[in-house]
């Protein structure tokens, strides 16, 4: 599937092909704080359909407790988080679902690290609704 995505501003745009069944919901710590949220909705595109069309991203280079170094992607103008990916020669981009134009065509089908989600996460169907503020 053909995805074109954007920072909040608008001053990074991309496209990239994805497989819409890839999307996947991460609970670990680390997509808690790099994403100030209770969790990350996510979906891999490969790298060779990857493309940046406007704007240069700042990144931020994590290290993870295995010792694998990511770079993770932001704009430097609103911070919103663009994706994840190797250091060099990236085989793929993690990218974030929230940016993507066509998410509500993207539904998650595993969840991951739930070992570190927030307990409350899970049970989400019980919290009252409202269709606005």
């Amino acid at each position: 599937m053909r995805i074109h995505g954007s920072c909040h501003c608008g001053q990074i745009t991309y496209e990239a092909d994805v497989d819409r069944d890839g999307v996947r919901i991460c609970h670990c710590t680390d997509c808690q704080q790099l994403s100030g949220a209770a969790f990350r909705a996510v979906i891999v595109a490969p790298s060779d359909t990857f493309k940046l069309l406007t704007g240069e991203p700042k990144t931020y280079v994590k290290t993870a407790d295995s010792g694998n170094k990511r770079s993770h992607a932001f704009c430097p103008n609103c911070g919103s988080p663009i994706f994840a990916c190797a250091l060099s020669d990236p085989p793929s981009y993690t990218l974030r679902v929230g940016l993507i134009r066509e998410r509500a065509q993207l539904t998650p089908n595993k969840q991951i690290w739930c070992r570190s989600a927030l307990p409350w996460v899970m049970t989400l169907d019980a919290v009252e609704k409202f269709s606005q503020q």
